[in-house]
């Protein structure tokens, strides 16, 4: 029996409830049109704001350049689970440069759209208006939300920029949750029986519910897409929290406590800080954007002095960044050894005769080593982070001795060295090969992460996003 899709059914749900929501609204007509339309405008006006999302966050982007540039070559038939192909196209160069290589927010800025979000759990916790009772409902909640995130995500879709459906899908289930949440707690009268500290703290403690909630409706999503293990997808996804999260609770909160004491004039003085924060971290997501283009730059130095061949760099890059993750290595060692795995080759560019194709895993222990250590001087003297000068000095050290993130770079790279020149199963050969090296010279748990990776990404067809 088929497992169903969590994609299809968040997209499902989301439909259902919004559709629900917008019929009901519309029969029993809307309830304090003036502050629907205040928080209306304060979502619209968030989500027309918000970063273009790239696949930074659902995990699909390293998947998409490792299958476009790299999957090709080994993806057909692989006979015993982890792959043969024919081996056709195997210069050909990857069209992507991995997870954390988009132009997006990025790991660890967390929401895209922060004043939107504050602005929608603000109304869903929304009980008095200046002192007055509000009337609205759980599904005005939902369907005021809606109608807001669609009209904002208008030019988005116009401009092709982010995946918006899974966007809007989140959007309107968290808000719904939060609206559950709260709304009939507060028409029974239990969170006035909580006056003071005591009510803002239960607001908080609903914000992290649903700060949690969709988290997992994230993760849930690029688990079905990738195949890579959901809890660390979901710790990320947590992690990913830590960035604006607290802000646009806190916002939210503090929105929902100030509109019911001082009235809808406290939405844009309450906007402001968060808007301004979004616009930081808009510039810090643009400055970082830059500096991976700067180390993918520095990466294709040697495709273009011909020392390697075309692709080579992102391809082992993006394989070494599943093999890091299907590992359980954090979003910052991750990023390490992306960075690190797109400069490995650097030090060839010390060579008088270049390798023949680039190949260095056949070379001596010794030489192996030399260029590594060039390789990390190099890097060292680009500015690039320190950690990861040292996984490409480390990469040739005998591998007892290695750092984990200088054990993928080693074992990706002569995976992909291998199996780029042996023709028609290559890929399974080449599996072999690092197999029966032994543990001297390839850790045996890289090189079975490895198998997982390659096995999910070549059976599994990409699902778009």
């Amino acid at each position: 029996m088929r497992r169903p899709d969590p994609t299809a059914l968040i997209r499902g749900c989301a439909a259902l409830a919004g559709l629900v929501s917008l019929a009901v609204t519309a029969r029993t007509g809307l309830r304090d049109p003036g502050t629907a339309l205040a928080f209306g405008a304060l979502i619209l006006f968030g989500e027309l704001t918000r970063w273009s999302v790239t696949d930074t966050a659902t995990g699909t982007g390293a998947r998409a350049g490792y299958r476009s540039g790299f999957g090709t070559e080994y993806g057909s038939g692989f006979g015993a689970g982890y792959g043969s192909g024919t081996g056709a196209g195997a210069a050909a160069p990857g069209t992507g440069l991995g997870l954390g290589l988009g132009l997006g927010p990025g790991p660890g800025t967390g929401e895209a759209a922060p004043l939107g979000a504050a602005g929608a759990l603000s109304y869903a916790l929304l009980g008095e208006v200046a002192g007055l009772p509000s009337h609205h409902g759980v599904c005005q909640v939902v369907a005021v939300v809606l109608a807001a995130c669609l009209l904002g995500s208008v030019p988005h879709i116009a401009r092709g920029r982010g995946p918006t459906r899974d966007h809007l899908a989140r959007r309107v289930l968290t808000v719904l949750f939060a609206a559950v949440c709260f709304q009939p707690l507060y028409n029974r009268g239990v969170f006035r029986a909580w006056d003071g500290p005591a009510h803002a703290l239960l607001l908080l403690a609903l914000l992290v519910l649903t700060a949690l909630c969709g988290a997992v409706l994230a993760a849930a999503p690029a688990h079905s897409r990738t195949r890579w293990p959901f809890g660390p997808l979901l710790r990320e996804e947590l992690r990913g929290l830590l960035g604006i999260g607290p802000a646009v609770c806190a916002t939210g909160a503090v929105m929902a406590l100030a509109v019911a004491a001082v009235g809808l004039w406290a939405l844009p003085v309450l906007a402001v800080p968060l808007l301004l924060a979004q616009l930081s971290l808009r510039r810090y997501a643009a400055v970082r954007a830059t500096y991976r283009q700067t180390i993918a730059s520095l990466a294709r130095a040697t495709e273009v002095a011909g020392y390697t061949p075309a692709g080579h760099a992102r391809r082992v890059a993006a394989l070494s960044r599943a093999v890091g993750r299907d590992l359980g290595l954090r979003e910052p060692e991750l990023t390490v050894l992306e960075h690190a795995a797109l400069m490995h080759d650097i030090g060839q560019l010390s060579l008088v005769d270049p390798v023949p194709a680039g190949a260095t895993s056949g070379l001596p222990a010794a030489e192996q080593r030399r260029i590594a250590l060039l390789g990390g001087a190099v890097v060292r003297q680009t500015g690039v982070d320190r950690e990861v000068a040292v996984v490409v000095e480390r990469q040739a050290d005998p591998c007892p001795e290695q750092p984990l993130p200088a054990r993928i770079v080693r074992a990706v790279n002569a995976y992909e060295e291998k199996a780029r020149d042996a023709g028609p199963g290559g890929g399974l050969r080449a599996l072999e090969e690092l197999r029966l090296a032994g543990a001297g010279h390839y850790a045996p748990d890289v090189v079975e992460a490895l198998a997982r990776v390659l096995s999910r990404d070549c059976l599994t067809p990409p699902v778009p996003g």
